[in-house]
C-alpha cells in the first residue's frame, strides 16, 4: 500500500504520450473548423494531461488506496452510523431489470420497479408509525426540507401559515435541523438542554408561551445527539400539539430504536429516514444517499407527486393530488438506492430489524462501559447506540480531544465524531454500530486506552500526529477558509 502516494493527473503527464490508438482514417480528413462553427471553437490549448492508459490505471489505484471507508477498517463516527453494507444489496440494485429501467418508461412496462417502491413505502410507513411515506427526497437534510414544506402545507390549508413562522429546535440539535427551517422560510425558536442532553421542558414551554400561535413545528432527534432517549417525549409532542404545531422526527437516530418504539407513537406527525444510515445502503463519498418522509394519515395529501399508488392488481403513478407540495426530486428519487434499502428490510425481517438495534446499543454500552476509566464520561447512564465522552481524564498535559483524534491516525482508525454536540466539553462522540465484532471494539478500545496513557507519558507524540499518514498535522483554519481547489503546476 502505497500511503505517500501524492501526485495530481497534471504531475504524471508526459509531452506526446497517449491512452488510445484509433485506427487509420478510412475519410477524407477534415478540420474542426469546417464542422463545427467559430463561436463554439476552444480559441487556447485546453491543457489536458498527456498520458497512458497505464499511468491513468497506477494514478488512480494509488489514490484510491489512500481513502478509508468502512469496508476498510473501523469506522467510530458518531451521528453519522457508518454501518456496514451487506454487498448482495449491491447485486440487487444491479439486476438488468432494473438497471435498463428509463423513468419516462409507460407504466405497465415497470410494474415491478412501482410495486417495490410501494412495497418499501408501507414497510417503511409501517416501521415507524405513520400512514405514508413518500421516497423522492434525495438525502437527510432534503428529508428535512421536504417534512418541514408539508407542514407549511398543512398549516396554509387551515388558514395559520401567516402566522405560524417558528420552528422549535433543542440547542443540542443536529446543525442540519435550524438551517433546514430557514431555508423553508421559518425562523428559529432555540430550546435550551438539561445536562444530560435532554430537552428542558421548562424552557420548551417558556418558548411555547413567548411565541402564541406562532408555533408551525419541533425539530427533534430521539434518541439525542448524546445518544440518549429523551424520557419526557410524551409530554414534549404534546405541549407542542396543545399549542398548534406539528412535531417533526429528525429520523437520523432510527438506527437504535427500530422494532422497540415508533417516532407515530411518541407524537411525532413527519420525519425523514437516512436510509444511508438506517437500511445500510452506502454512505459518504458524495452519494447519493436518500431521506424518504413519513406522515401521519392527515398530512398524506401534501406530500410530493407522483405517489405510488395501487388500484388493483395495478401500480400507477399518481399525479393528481391538489393539496401536494409539488416535486422534490427528478423523477421518483434514488432508486439504486431504494432497492438496496429495500433488499436490507427484506433480509433482516420485523425480527432481524429489532436485533439490529439491540446489538447497536449493546455495542455501544460495551465500549462506553471499557473507556469511562481513562475518558471523562459527562453523563453515565444506558446509552442507545451512540456515546459522548468528554476528552481525556488526565489533562495535565495539556493534550485535547482533536490531540487524540489525531493520533488515532497513526494507528490506522478513523477518529470519532469531535466537537459535537456542543454542549459537552472536549466532546468525543463514539458509534460502533451493530455491525463491529467484540474483537473489533477491543481493539479499538486498546489503543484509545494506550493513547490516554501517552498523553500523559510522551505528550508529544501527540500533538505532533499524526505522523504516519500522507498529510501530517494541518492548519485546518486556513485550510477551511483559505482554499486552494486549482492545480497550478
Amino acid at each position: 500500500m502505497n500511503k505517500r502516494y501524492n501526485k495530481v493527473i497534471f504531475e504524471v503527464s508526459s509531452e506526446g504520450r497517449k491512452g488510445y490508438s484509433l485506427p487509420k482514417l478510412d475519410v477524407e480528413e477534415k478540420s474542426l473548423s469546417e464542422l463545427m462553427p467559430s463561436d463554439l471553437l476552444r480559441e487556447g490549448n485546453v491543457g489536458l494531461p498527456e498520458v497512458s492508459e497505464f499511468d491513468v490505471v497506477r494514478h488512480y489505484t494509488n489514490l484510491s488506496k489512500l481513502n478509508y471507508g468502512v469496508d476498510e477498517g473501523f469506522y467510530p463516527l458518531g451521528s453519522c452510523t457508518m454501518k456496514y453494507n451487506p454487498k448482495v444489496n449491491e447485486d440487487m440494485c444491479r439486476l438488468e431489470g432494473f438497471t435498463t429501467l428509463h423513468p419516462l418508461q409507460p407504466e405497465s412496462t415497470v410494474q415491478g420497479a412501482l410495486e417495490l417502491m410501494y412495497d418499501l413505502d408501507m414497510k417503511l410507513s409501517e416501521i415507524a408509525g405513520f400512514a405514508r411515506t413518500t421516497l423522492q427526497p434525495a438525502a437527510g437534510a432534503h428529508g428535512e426540507f421536504t417534512g418541514l414544506m408539508v407542514i407549511k402545507a398543512y398549516h396554509k390549508k387551515n388558514g395559520e401559515a401567516e402566522q405560524r413562522t417558528k420552528i422549535i429546535v433543542p440547542d443540542s440539535a443536529h446543525g442540519t435541523n435550524p438551517s433546514t427551517a430557514y431555508v423553508a422560510g421559518f425562523e428559529i425558536a432555540e430550546v435550551k438542554s438539561n445536562d444530560d442532553g435532554s430537552v428542558n421542558v421548562d424552557s420548551l414551554k417558556e418558548v411555547i408561551a413567548e411565541n402564541p400561535g406562532a408555533i408551525a413545528g419541533l425539530m427533534l432527534t430521539n434518541p439525542s445527539t448524546l445518544g440518549l432517549f429523551e424520557k419526557s417525549i410524551c409530554e414534549i409532542t404534546n405541549l407542542v400539539h396543545n399549542a398548534g404545531g406539528l412535531c417533526y422526527y429528525d429520523g437520523a437516530n432510527m438506527n437504535a430504536i427500530m422494532g422497540k418504539v415508533r417516532p407515530g407513537d411518541m407524537g411525532f406527525d413527519v420525519m425523514h429516514y437516512n436510509l444511508h444510515k438506517t437500511m445500510s445502503t452506502p454512505h459518504g463519498g458524495g452519494g447519493p444517499g436518500s431521506g424518504p418522509v413519513g406522515v401521519r394519515e392527515d398530512l398524506v395529501e401534501f406530500l410530493p407527486t407522483p405517489v405510488v399508488e395501487k388500484k388493483g392488481d395495478e401500480f400507477i403513478l399518481d399525479y393528481d393530488r391538489p393539496n401536494s407540495i409539488g416535486r422534490l426530486k427528478g423523477f421518483h428519487g434514488h432508486f439504486g438506492v431504494l432497492v438496496r434499502a429495500y433488499a436490507y428490510v427484506l433480509a433482516n425481517g420485523s425480527d432481524g430489524l429489532k436485533q439490529v438495534s439491540e446489538m447497536a446499543v449493546l455495542n455501544a454500552n460495551y465500549m462506553m462501559k471499557q473507556l469511562k476509566e481513562k475518558y471523562k464520561l459527562p453523563i453515565d447512564q444506558v446509552c442507545k447506540h451512540e456515546f459522548v465522552l468528554g476528552g481525556i481524564k488526565d489533562t495535565s498535559t495539556g493534550i485535547t480531544t482533536l490531540d487524540v483524534a489525531k493520533r488515532l491516525l497513526d494507528f490506522g482508525y478513523h477518529p470519532p465524531t469531535v466537537y459535537f454536540p456542543l454542549i459537552v466539553n472536549e466532546a468525543m462522540m463514539i458509534e460502533p454500530t451493530e455491525t463491529e465484532s467484540k474483537e473489533t471494539m477491543d481493539e479499538f478500545i486498546a489503543i484509545l486506552n494506550k493513547i490516554a496513557d501517552e498523553a500523559i507519558s510522551n505528550p508529544e507524540i501527540l500533538k505532533s500526529a499524526p505522523q504516519n499518514t500522507p498529510v501530517g498535522r494541518i492548519d485546518e483554519g486556513k485550510a477551511a477558509k483559505d482554499l486552494v481547489l486549482t492545480y497550478q503546476g
